[in-house]
Formats: C-alpha cells, sequence, structure tokens
C-alpha cells in the first residue's frame, strides 16, 4: 500500500487526511494518507526511513521552507517563492529522490482571480511565512503590486501599526496569511482600520475554520468581498495529486 501524509508541527485540524482517505476509498486507489506531527524538520529522515512505501508529502508549518535543504531538487516555482508544500518522493534503486513543488501559489491564484476588478492594484499581505511568500508570488502574477505586513520591523514589510486608514485605500485587496482567528481562536483577527473598508475592498482569508474569520466578518460588515482559504485547499489538493504522479 502507497503512503502519502502530511508533515508540520502543531498539526492539529487536517484538511487534507480527510480528503485523500475520502479520495481513495471513493476511487479504490490502495493507498492511505497519515498525518506526521514532527517536533523538528530533522525528523523528516525518520518518517522517510520509517515509512519507505511514503510516495508524496504535503508541508505545512513551520517548515515549508526549512525543509528545502532536504530536498534533491526543487521546481522552479518553488524556487522563486522559496518555499515548498509538496514532496515527490520516489525510490532509484536503493535511494530516496524528493523533489519539492509549491501548490499554494496554484491553490490561491486560481482561487482568488476571479475576485479582482480593474480597481484591484495594490495588495497587503499579512504576514511573512511561506504560504505569504506563495501569495506574494501569485498576486504579483496576477499584475498586482504587493505590500507584505508583519508584527515586528523587518526588511520588505511594514507593521500593522503602519496600516492607517489611506493605506487600505490604497492597498484594497488584503490577504490573512496569518493563524489570526483560526479555530478554536475565532475572537482573533489582525489589527487593522477595518472602518476603512468599503465595496471595493477584496478580503481574502486562507484560513477555512471557521468559515467566517473575524478578519471576514468586520471586512463583510463595511461592504467588502470576502472569501475563505477553502476552495485555495481544494486546488492545492489536486495539485498534490498532480505532483506526485509526476504531472508538473
Amino acid at each position: 500500500m502507497d503512503k502519502y501524509g502530511l508533515i508540520g508541527y502543531p498539526l492539529g485540524h487536517s484538511f487534507s487526511i480527510g480528503y485523500f482517505n475520502e479520495k481513495f476509498a471513493n476511487e479504490n486507489i490502495d493507498a492511505q494518507y497519515i498525518n506526521f506531527e514532527i517536533p523538528s524538520i530533522d525528523n523528516l529522515v525518520e518518517v522517510l526511513s520509517s515509512n519507505p512505501q511514503l510516495r508524496g508529502l504535503n508541508v505545512t508549518i513551520p517548515y515549508k521552507e526549512q525543509v528545502i535543504r532536504y530536498l534533491d531538487s526543487i521546481s522552479p516555482e518553488a524556487q522563486a517563492i522559496g518555499a515548498v508544500n509538496v514532496i515527490r518522493v520516489s525510490q532509484k534503486g536503493n535511494q530516496t529522490f524528493l523533489r519539492g513543488f509549491n501548490s499554494d501559489v496554484i491553490g490561491f491564484t486560481k482561487s482568488i482571480e476571479p475576485l479582482l476588478e480593474r480597481y484591484h492594484r495594490k495588495a497587503l499581505i499579512l504576514g511573512t511565512g511561506g504560504a505569504a511568500k506563495a501569495v506574494d508570488y501569485g498576486l504579483k502574477s496576477l499584475g498586482l503590486e504587493t505590500q507584505m505586513v508583519s508584527r515586528s520591523r523587518k526588511t520588505g514589510a511594514i507593521t500593522y501599526d503602519d496600516v492607517k486608514a489611506e493605506t487600505i485605500e490604497e492597498y484594497n485587496v488584503l490577504v490573512n496569511c496569518t493563524p489570526l482567528g483560526l479555530y478554536p481562536n475565532v475572537d482573533l483577527c489582525p489589527a487593522l482600520p477595518y472602518n476603512a473598508m468599503n465595496s471595493r475592498t477584496l478580503l481574502y482569508d486562507l484560513l477555512y475554520n471557521p468559515d467566517e474569520t473575524l478578519f471576514m466578518r468586520k471586512g463583510r460588515e463595511q461592504g467588502a468581498t470576502v472569501k475563505n482559504g477553502l476552495e485555495m485547499l481544494l486546488l492545492q489538493a489536486f495539485a498534490s495529486w498532480e505532483f506526485w504522479n509526476g504531472k508538473e
């Protein structure tokens, strides 16, 4: 039986394990999807050695960047983004080869593109991790100018204190790439001037649990268009299966 899985820490609720095991059952695929909650990226070696039937992995927080040093090759897109969330595991003789891909950018761009209007020209990306880097790459590929927002001052990012009402008017696409608002912490949201939002504002949250985060609700109450990350996850899952089966 082939094995696939997810590495990250902590994992908590995982969309992928339910999606893929249901897919395998419905399509009579002799495979199993497992969550590998590893406290260090160094534990990846043990996961691989103890699961010789492993054919593919998804990668989530906090390892999307750290995992790159363990890979034998990486797709040009993942290289440009600087983050990997899909690994194809293949065997050649007694050797295991790992190739990294990024399905975040595929899922995100396909999901947000239908919502973009001609007046959506600039975007704020909330967060600076691996998912934020994929979102940045995706938005730029769609022709938007981007600005990352971080809790602390760092190169290439502004802080939440820098985001004023006029910032929201100029950067009217906002993408939440942080865990703020994720169940069970549903009363949390990024600190933003929500009252500056209007019907031209687009809020996209990579989270999907709950269906409507506080970030989304605050924007919707001002007339903004809002969307969660569930469709993005489905599109990522489709892309992961293609990558694992050698279709790039």
